[in-house]
């Protein structure tokens, strides 16, 4: 069974690099074999297309290794204030973003989170990353924290194209990406959230969410609040 798997996961990395692959060694070819007769414009467009291709592969080489190592890594938890980590990626954000609109409504008296901080910004990068993507320009995404008893929650909304219910299992899935006028414009291996949902799991969390077709997405991450003994119990395992 866990070769079937592993077979079934080599198979399908090997035909998401394949497209990428051989759309450099196209143009490539082209841009060598006929540079005097291809004009300037043209060069241009090729060789941006040979960068955004050449961009999907690291991306997908980089989503990979951090799926092989997403159940081995030693993790390094520790008090994390949920509201400062997200801040240190929203600049990023801005600038690649920069028609849409960020809304961040903190709960300003949070206590931390027992995370290890650089999956808790790895979770929140693509999640805010897939709101940004599937969302059109001048949107709103809305990154709300609060706490619920003895859990944090963490909340990103979009007011993009929405998901179907009957969706909502894909998303998790390993290379499963749904198809709408947003995603056939936007490069994608359909790893983001299958890792995303394994880093929550790991630092003991969940993920879940709501949406409603053509009015957004809500993507909800709960994780326990800084327990002393937890983190002892922690401490001695590794």
């Amino acid at each position: 069974m866990k070769n079937s798997i592993q077979e079934e996961f080599i198979s399908t990395v090997s035909h998401e690099m394949r497209t990428p692959l051989t759309s450099i060694r196209g143009f490539s070819q082209t841009l060598l074999n006929s540079w005097d007769r291809i004009d300037d414009e043209n060069k241009k467009k090729f060789i941006k297309i040979i960068e955004e291709q050449s961009n999907r592969l690291i991306n997908l080489v980089e989503n990979i290794l951090t799926v092989s190592k997403a159940n081995s890594d030693r993790q390094v938890r520790e008090k994390v204030y949920v509201n400062s980590s997200i801040e240190k990626i929203m600049p990023m954000f801005y600038e690649r973003y920069k028609n849409h609109k960020f809304i961040l409504n903190f709960n300003k008296e949070l206590p931390p989170a027992f995370l290890d901080d650089d999956k808790f910004q790895q979770i929140m990068t693509n999640l805010i990353d897939n709101a940004g993507k599937y969302s059109e320009e001048g949107n709103n995404i809305t990154i709300t924290t609060s706490l619920d008893d003895d859990n944090i929650i963490i909340k990103v909304s979009d007011n993009g194209v929405g998901i179907k219910e009957e969706d909502f299992d894909k998303l998790f899935k390993k290379f499963s990406r749904l198809e709408n006028h947003l995603t056939s414009k936007t490069q994608g291996n359909g790893l983001g959230l299958y890792i995303t949902k394994q880093l929550v799991e790991n630092m003991g969390g969940t993920i879940t969410l709501t949406s409603i077709e053509g009015s957004g997405t809500t993507f909800i991450v709960k994780f326990p609040i800084y327990n002393q003994e937890e983190a002892l119990k922690c401490s001695h395992k590794s």
